[in-house]
Protein backbone atom coordinates (compact mmCIF):
# COMPACT_ATOMS: atom_id res chain seq x y z
CA UNK A 1 0.00 0.00 0.00
CA UNK A 2 1.37 3.25 -0.77
CA UNK A 3 2.09 5.69 1.76
CA UNK A 4 -0.33 8.17 0.18
CA UNK A 5 -3.33 5.61 0.60
CA UNK A 6 -2.12 4.58 4.51
CA UNK A 7 -2.41 8.48 5.17
CA UNK A 8 -5.40 9.08 3.10
CA UNK A 9 -7.36 6.76 5.40
CA UNK A 10 -6.01 6.77 8.54
CA UNK A 11 -6.73 10.81 7.63
CA UNK A 12 -10.53 10.09 6.58
CA UNK A 13 -10.78 8.16 10.32
CA UNK A 14 -9.37 10.78 12.41
CA UNK A 15 -10.95 13.92 10.98
CA UNK A 16 -14.76 11.75 11.36
CA UNK A 17 -13.92 10.88 14.85
CA UNK A 18 -13.07 14.75 15.35
CA UNK A 19 -16.07 15.73 14.01
CA UNK A 20 -18.16 13.44 16.47
CA UNK A 21 -16.43 14.51 19.14
CA UNK A 22 -17.33 17.92 18.33
CA UNK A 23 -21.00 16.83 17.78
CA UNK A 24 -21.05 15.19 21.19
CA UNK A 25 -18.98 17.32 23.20
CA UNK A 26 -20.98 21.08 22.96
CA UNK A 27 -19.79 22.82 26.08
CA UNK A 28 -18.47 27.07 26.48
CA UNK A 29 -15.11 25.52 26.96
CA UNK A 30 -13.57 23.62 23.41
CA UNK A 31 -13.29 20.30 25.81
CA UNK A 32 -13.95 18.07 22.01
CA UNK A 33 -10.51 19.37 20.70
CA UNK A 34 -8.75 18.73 24.21
CA UNK A 35 -9.71 15.27 23.71
CA UNK A 36 -8.88 15.36 20.34
CA UNK A 37 -5.30 16.89 20.74
CA UNK A 38 -4.63 14.61 23.83
CA UNK A 39 -5.59 11.62 22.82
CA UNK A 40 -3.49 12.39 19.53
CA UNK A 41 -0.66 13.41 21.32
CA UNK A 42 -0.58 10.34 23.21
CA UNK A 43 -1.34 7.80 20.45
CA UNK A 44 1.53 9.99 18.26
CA UNK A 45 4.11 9.22 21.07
CA UNK A 46 3.39 5.96 21.48
CA UNK A 47 3.79 5.13 17.56
CA UNK A 48 6.44 7.63 16.95
CA UNK A 49 8.50 5.71 20.35
CA UNK A 50 7.39 2.53 18.90
CA UNK A 51 8.67 2.87 15.43
CA UNK A 52 11.85 4.01 16.01
CA UNK A 53 12.59 1.19 18.73
CA UNK A 54 11.76 -0.60 15.88
CA UNK A 55 8.57 -2.44 17.67
CA UNK A 56 6.08 -1.14 15.20
CA UNK A 57 6.05 -1.24 11.69
CA UNK A 58 7.04 2.09 9.56
CA UNK A 59 4.06 1.73 7.51
CA UNK A 60 1.58 2.45 11.11
CA UNK A 61 3.32 5.62 11.17
CA UNK A 62 1.90 6.71 8.33
CA UNK A 63 -1.51 5.16 8.81
CA UNK A 64 -1.81 6.17 12.72
CA UNK A 65 0.65 8.76 13.02
CA UNK A 66 0.41 11.38 10.08
CA UNK A 67 -3.10 10.25 8.99
CA UNK A 68 -5.32 9.71 12.14
CA UNK A 69 -3.48 11.31 14.54
CA UNK A 70 -2.78 14.72 12.09
CA UNK A 71 -6.36 14.51 10.96
CA UNK A 72 -7.70 13.93 14.80
CA UNK A 73 -5.63 16.59 16.32
CA UNK A 74 -5.78 20.16 15.26
CA UNK A 75 -3.49 23.22 15.53
CA UNK A 76 -5.78 25.23 13.32
CA UNK A 77 -9.05 24.47 15.51
CA UNK A 78 -7.44 24.87 18.66
CA UNK A 79 -6.37 28.75 17.93
CA UNK A 80 -9.71 29.56 16.19
CA UNK A 81 -11.52 27.99 20.01
CA UNK A 82 -8.88 30.57 21.99
CA UNK A 83 -9.69 33.74 19.39
CA UNK A 84 -13.18 33.27 19.98
CA UNK A 85 -13.02 32.55 23.74
CA UNK A 86 -11.13 35.89 23.77
CA UNK A 87 -13.62 37.79 21.25
CA UNK A 88 -16.30 36.62 23.90
CA UNK A 89 -14.31 38.25 26.83
CA UNK A 90 -13.52 34.59 28.00
CA UNK A 91 -9.70 36.21 28.09
CA UNK A 92 -9.04 33.76 31.29
CA UNK A 93 -10.68 30.68 29.54
CA UNK A 94 -8.79 31.48 26.38
CA UNK A 95 -5.27 31.08 27.92
CA UNK A 96 -6.55 28.12 30.07
CA UNK A 97 -7.25 26.67 26.75
CA UNK A 98 -3.47 26.98 25.09
CA UNK A 99 -1.70 26.10 28.41
CA UNK A 100 -3.89 22.76 29.00
CA UNK A 101 -4.00 21.31 25.62
CA UNK A 102 -0.15 22.21 25.45
CA UNK A 103 0.72 21.11 28.57
CA UNK A 104 -1.88 17.68 29.00
CA UNK A 105 -0.29 17.12 25.13
CA UNK A 106 3.24 17.04 25.99
CA UNK A 107 2.30 14.81 29.15
CA UNK A 108 0.22 12.38 26.65
CA UNK A 109 2.87 12.27 24.59
CA UNK A 110 5.56 11.37 27.15
CA UNK A 111 3.47 8.76 28.49
CA UNK A 112 2.59 7.02 24.93
CA UNK A 113 6.46 7.58 24.56
CA UNK A 114 7.30 5.58 27.77
CA UNK A 115 4.11 3.24 27.04
CA UNK A 116 6.36 2.35 23.89
CA UNK A 117 9.03 1.98 25.64
CA UNK A 118 8.06 -0.21 28.38
CA UNK A 119 6.22 -2.85 25.93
Amino acid sequence: MTAAILVLLGGAVGASLRDLLGVRIPTRFPWAIFVANVAASFLLGLVVEGTVAGRLPEWLLLLAGTGFCGALSTYSTLVNDTLRLAEKGERRLAVANMEINVVFGLVAAFIGAALARAL
